[in-house]
């Protein structure tokens, strides 16, 4: 972005955007504060879209009293108070705020270096403890253009043992019509909520007597075997091998990979034989021990081993979502170990693999390099030119990328591909991460061209991430509506009277041996009826047969977008279907 476009005082600069979303965050705590004066106030940062505010307050917030809160809300903005910023010194600052008996601020201040001097912003009556920055004056906010969207609960501090809060969320913009576009984007995506398409469809399901752990219904299956049988053949096709490790090992392989000291609290662990043991949260350190199991040459290199592998991750039961955050999935991992020389083509050809990928779902993507994060291992010179590899790789493609610093994982840099759907949100879904550290802790070696032993390098990668939130993100992406090749059902035969349930069978008896996956509907119900049902149902397409078809030996066929493409042939359908199947058109 150039310096003119970043100054500029609009949403297009995302610094000015997360100003505009923090100050309403206060606009609204001074709301709160009106009209309950009993409410403590934590905290109230802007996020990605919008802000929220966590209060401890002595009832529950409903929508009546979101309304009241917006209303006063916008009497703020019209008094156009002016933000001002001070500073006191840390006890006066603890006093400040234990006379406005504050006790989650008080905590804050305390956790602050002695010899800190805290930042307060007031607006008004009302003052909080901020670092900032905001906008001048609240009169900068459009108050008809402003929405509290939720409230739930929120531990303070996110420690599940200290006090439950209520967070109240929110979304401004500059425009009111900017707004109403927004809002009517979030009800589509509530009609698109894989959650509520996933029961209507019959794909998963989620029981309180495994949170976190999704049942796949007959259907969903059907749709991840199919969305798996792709990975397969698309990783045949860029020269995978696939592998299966263990879903449990021992504690001694988790501290040698790192994962025991960087993600223990993620983990499941249990004793067996008095030896410590761990539920893998990720496959990496089994694919070391398949490696090391046996030599290996330059010739061999680069090798590509492919996984889909069952991991568990121990989720705060707050943060689960429906697929998008569960317990237990199936990560399709990858490691490829390859020379040092050979890195830069590697990172390209799995960029083109994630390109293919992608394409087939309708899905365009944004590149983040994340850098060095304070919790590492290596050395900052293996960090950098490991990072300048993913630059250089990325760049000579011609993509396109941002800097997210401090985010890599521990053992290394790693470019993460963020997904935009047809709603346009973004979600992060591929990664390729650079490791030159766990080879060399798992002692991994080929033999060179010069009969020396030397140390591989590799990627871990994952295309879809966790085949459980892909399937979230495409059930939303495509409103349930599947192309044809991943659709669970994908024809569905209706007779219109009994005298057509033999013909119907036929028809579908001979699209099965076809391979096409198909359901007949013999209900006794009128065919507008089984119609509806069977669009409801986002099968792709329907074959009505009755009297003339039976006469003619032709199907009456329907799509799920209404649209009628009447009588033909058999043959002609499954052609149809077939080249749709086999292009894996998006219709």
């Amino acid at each position: 972005m150039s310096e003119e476009v970043k100054n500029e005082f609009t949403f297009e600069n995302p610094e000015y955007r997360q100003t505009y979303w923090h100050t309403c965050s206060h606009v609204m705590a001074q709301a709160v504060k009106r009209l309950w004066p009993e409410v403590k106030l934590a905290i109230g940062p802007s996020i990605d879209e919008g802000w929220y505010y966590d209060m401890d307050a002595p009832f529950a917030f409903t929508p009546e009293h979101l309304e009241q809160i917006e209303a006063e809300m916008r009497k703020i903005c019209k008094e156009k108070l002016k933000l001002e910023r001070f500073e006191l010194p840390r006890a006066k600052a603890i006093q400040f705020m234990e006379e406005k008996a504050e006790p989650f601020k008080v905590e804050l201040i305390q956790d602050l270096p002695e010899d800190a001097h805290i930042s307060f912003y007031k607006q008004g009556e009302f003052t909080d403890l901020c670092a900032g920055p905001h906008l001048d004056s609240t009169g900068r906010i459009k108050g008809n253009a402003l929405k509290l969207t939720a409230c739930n609960a929120a531990y303070w501090r996110g420690d599940s043992n200290r006090e439950t809060l209520q967070r109240i969320y929110g979304i401004a913009f500059p425009k009111k019509d900017e707004l109403d576009a927004y809002l009517a984007k979030i009800e589509e995506a509530k009609k698109r909520d894989h959650r509520k398409l996933g029961r209507e469809l019959g794909l998963f399901m989620l029981r309180d007597e495994g949170p976190g752990f999704p049942f796949f219904l007959p259907k969903g299956m059907t749709l991840k075997n199919t969305l798996l049988d792709y990975w397969r053949q698309v990783h045949k096709k860029y020269g995978y091998v696939e592998i299966s490790t263990p879903i449990m090992l021992n504690r001694q392989l988790w501290e040698r990979s790192g994962h025991w000291d960087h993600y223990k609290n993620n983990m499941y662990t249990t004793v067996i034989d008095d030896v410590d043991f761990a539920v893998k949260p990720m496959n990496c350190p089994g694919g070391m021990l398949v490696y090391a199991s046996q030599p290996h040459s330059y010739k061999e290199l680069p090798l590509r081993v492919g996984e889909i592998g069952l991991v568990h991750r121990h989720e705060l039961s707050g943060a689960l979502h429906g697929l998008f955050r569960v317990r237990c999935f199936n990560q399709d991992d990858a490691h490829v170990f390859m020379t040092r020389d050979q890195m830069q083509d590697v990172i390209q050809e799995t960029v083109r693999l994630f390109d293919e990928v992608y394409s087939v779902f309708g899905l365009s993507y944004t590149i983040e390099l994340s850098t060095m994060p304070e919790d590492h291992i290596g050395t900052v010179e293996e960090w950098e030119r490991n990072q300048d590899i993913l630059k250089a790789a990325i760049t000579d493609m011609g993509k396109d990328f941002i800097i997210n610093e401090g985010d890599g994982a521990f053992y290394g840099p790693k470019l993460d591909f963020h997904l935009a759907d047809s709603l346009g949100r973004t979600w992060q879904c591929g990664t390729i991460q650079l490791d030159s550290q766990l080879p060399e802790r798992f002692e991994l070696e080929y033999t060179g061209e010069d009969g020396q032993k030397h140390r591989p390098v590799m990627i871990h990668r994952v295309v879809l991430g966790s085949i459980e939130r892909f399937i979230g993100v495409i059930t939303e992406h495509f409103a349930g509506a599947f192309p044809a090749w991943l659709s669970p059902v994908q024809v569905k035969v209706l007779p219109v009277t009994d005298r057509a349930s033999d013909y119907a069978d036929q028809i579908s008896k001979a699209l099965d041996q076809l391979g096409f996956r198909v359901e007949v509907d013999h209900r006794n119900e009128k065919i507008g009826k089984k119609i509806r049902e069977a669009t409801m149902e986002k099968v792709p397409y329907m074959l009505v047969v009755g009297d003339r078809d039976m006469e003619n030996g032709t199907v009456s066929v329907r799509h799920r977008s209404g649209e009628d493409l009447g009588a033909m042939s058999l043959d002609a359908f499954a052609q149809l279907l077939g080249e749709e199947v086999r292009t894996k058109a998006i219709k």
